[in-house]
């Protein structure tokens, strides 16, 4: 691996972590679009190398929130464990799945989350100024 793609890729870790950590999002959103456009890699490696990278900056993230009280322990742990419920599942489907259409699932998905942020973020939006014109 040559030293430019290193320092690529370190480039692209500490900026997933910082974003993953500062907006509560999943590393693997940056990560894996940004191991597959930039650095050419297969879509199930891209995956897996953004799992294993994921692990200690959730750990250290929540420790982060953690400690200023932003963790609701009685949710967090039961999702927890049907997450890794889920993971196990999520795993072995995708390793049956053919490259590209699991490339395609996820780029269909980020599409999805996109859309359905943008328009809660515009109803928000939408409130907020009725709300407002309501009390002037």
């Amino acid at each position: 691996m040559a030293l430019i793609e290193i320092i690529g890729l370190v480039l692209i870790g500490v900026a997933t972590g910082s974003v993953a950590a500062a907006l509560g999002v999943g590393g693997g959103v940056i990560f894996v679009p940004a191991l597959v456009v930039l650095f050419s890699f297969d879509q199930h490696l891209a995956q897996g190398t953004s799992l294993a990278v994921i692990l200690p900056t959730a750990i250290v993230s929540t420790i982060g929130h953690a400690r200023l009280g932003r963790v609701i322990w009685p949710l967090a742990i039961p999702l927890a464990i049907a997450g890794i419920i889920g993971g196990f599942v999520g795993a072995r489907t995708a390793l049956l799945l053919d490259g590209e259409l699991l490339r395609r699932l996820f780029a269909v998905l980020l599409i999805i989350l996109g859309l359905r942020m943008a328009m809660r973020t515009r109803q928000l939006f939408l409130a907020r100024g009725t709300r407002k014109t309501e009390t002037d």
